[in-house]
Parts: structure tokens; C-alpha cells; sequence
């Protein structure tokens, strides 16, 4: 089968599924993927996030071991998302795990990629190489253009539109400044080179801006 580009698409996802060893096109899961992804209330989490994210693994796949694993993981990380609850990844894992041996996927595949989307919890340094390009692919918004950056923050406030004002910029300082106090926000050297200095001069500038 060719290879189709990196979307989130079903044609993509059939693709994902066939090479995990998925029984039929997996229609159904994608399906459920793509609901959760056009959910109303995500203003950051949803499809264009997941859109960048597949095209930001597919520039470095080389860095991968097992990179349809990876890839799956980055389509059921963010699946479950609800800004209220702290336990989205833990959930979005188990959609993962839940889905994919159903599917006839084998449970050390399906072990592995829960693993994976458990990684982009943040909480930790990553401890092999696929859990560090997850991560790093996640956050690769944050060494983006200023421009672009600004519009990040402002879709993530309104994914916490009903948290009042005060409350909110505490909470997000704190998670920006835990980012900041990283010896390296990225954990592969391409994303260090292409986004580390970028990344910090955003967190820094949201920071002050959060604090002002």
C-alpha cells in the first residue's frame, strides 16, 4: 500500500491501522477519533492540533524506532480531553489500549503505544528515544512564531474559558515556568536545534504578560 500523507484522514488512519496488525480498515476507530477531535468546546485540542503534530512526526520519523506506534499514539493522545480533568492522558491511554486489542492489535503493541500517550502527560523527562520525539512533537507549538504562539495561549484560555481570571494565570504560570525550569524543554537534539530558543523567549513573554 503507498503511503498517504501525513493527515488525519481516514485514508491515513487505515494506513496506521494495517500497519499495527489491525483487523478490517479500523473505520470505526477513526471514527470515534474524529468525534472526539471536532468536539465544540476544543479550541486547541482538536483536529488542526492533531494535523500539526502528524505533520511534525512525519519530518522526523527517522528519529523513531517503531514509527507507526509512535504515530498511533499521537492519534489517541489527546482523544479524551476534558479541561477539568487531570487524568485525560491516563483515559486517552486506555481508549488506546481498549481500541487498538479489540482491533486484533497485539496487547504488547497496544501496551506500548498506551505507554507512549502516557508520555505526553509532561509530568517527567521521557525515558526512551519514542517517548522523547512523542513529547518533543507535542509540545512543538511552544517554539513556534511569536505570532503563532500568542494565538496558541489564547485558544488554550478559551479551553478554560470558565476558570476566573486571577485563578487562571496562576495555574498557567506555574505550568510555564515547570517548562522554564527544564535544563531543555525539547529531549531530541533536531527539536533542541530547531525550537529550544524560540520556545523559551515565548514561555518567558507569556510569563510576563501572565504576571503583569
Amino acid at each position: 500500500m503507498t503511503v498517504p500523507p501525513a493527515a488525519p484522514d481516514p485514508t491515513r488512519w487505515t494506513w496506521v491501522w494495517s500497519g499495527l496488525g489491525g483487523r478490517g480498515d479500523g473505520r470505526h476507530v477513526f471514527d470515534q477519533l474524529a468525534a472526539a477531535y471536532t468536539e465544540p468546546a476544543r479550541t486547541y485540542h482538536d483536529i488542526q492540533h492533531l494535523r500539526h503534530c502528524l505533520t511534525e512526526l512525519e519530518g522526523n520519523m527517522a528519529l523513531a524506532h517503531r514509527p507507526i506506534e509512535v504515530e498511533a499514539a499521537l492519534w489517541f493522545h489527546d482523544a479524551v480531553y476534558a479541561p477539568a480533568r487531570s487524568d485525560n492522558e491516563d483515559r486517552s491511554a486506555l481508549l488506546a489500549q481498549t481500541a487498538l486489542r479489540a482491533g486484533g492489535v497485539v496487547s504488547d503493541i497496544a501496551g506500548r503505544i498506551g505507554a507512549l500517550v502516557l508520555a505526553t502527560r509532561h509530568t517527567e523527562l521521557a525515558l526512551e528515544d519514542d517517548a522523547r520525539l512523542i513529547c518533543d512533537v507535542d509540545l512543538s507549538i511552544l517554539g513556534t512564531q511569536p505570532a503563532a504562539f500568542r494565538l496558541f495561549e489564547r485558544a488554550i484560555r478559551q479551553e478554560y474559558r470558565w476558570v476566573p481570571d486571577a485563578l487562571y494565570r496562576k495555574g498557567r504560570i506555574e505550568v510555564l515556568r515547570r517548562l522554564l525550569r527544564r535544563r531543555s524543554i525539547y529531549q531530541t537534539a533536531p527539536f533542541q536545534a530547531r525550537y529550544e530558543n524560540q520556545a523559551r523567549q515565548n514561555l518567558e513573554a507569556a510569563v510576563a504578560a501572565l504576571s503583569a
